[in-house]
């Protein structure tokens, strides 16, 4: 079977996309790359959170109805 995440990097491996980062955008722009990305995935979180709990009121909301209809 085919991992779908694929391989994380490990110690070597992060040194060297910390050293392309760097070349790429600069040590000092690099706190705010990190503060913008932890941002966006806190963003993100509370989304799916979100999206999660209208799922489950929309879910509760049709079994009521369900139950409901079957009682009467």
């Amino acid at each position: 079977m085919v991992p779908l995440i694929g391989v994380i990097p490990g110690g070597p491996e992060l040194m060297i996309i910390l050293g392309i980062l760097v070349l790429l955008f600069g040590a000092n722009k690099l706190p705010k790359l990190a503060r913008s990305s932890g941002q966006a995935i806190g963003e993100f979180q509370r989304g799916r959170e979100e999206l999660e709990s209208d799922i489950r009121e929309t879910v509760e909301e049709e079994r009521e109805a369900v139950a409901e209809t079957a009682s009467d």
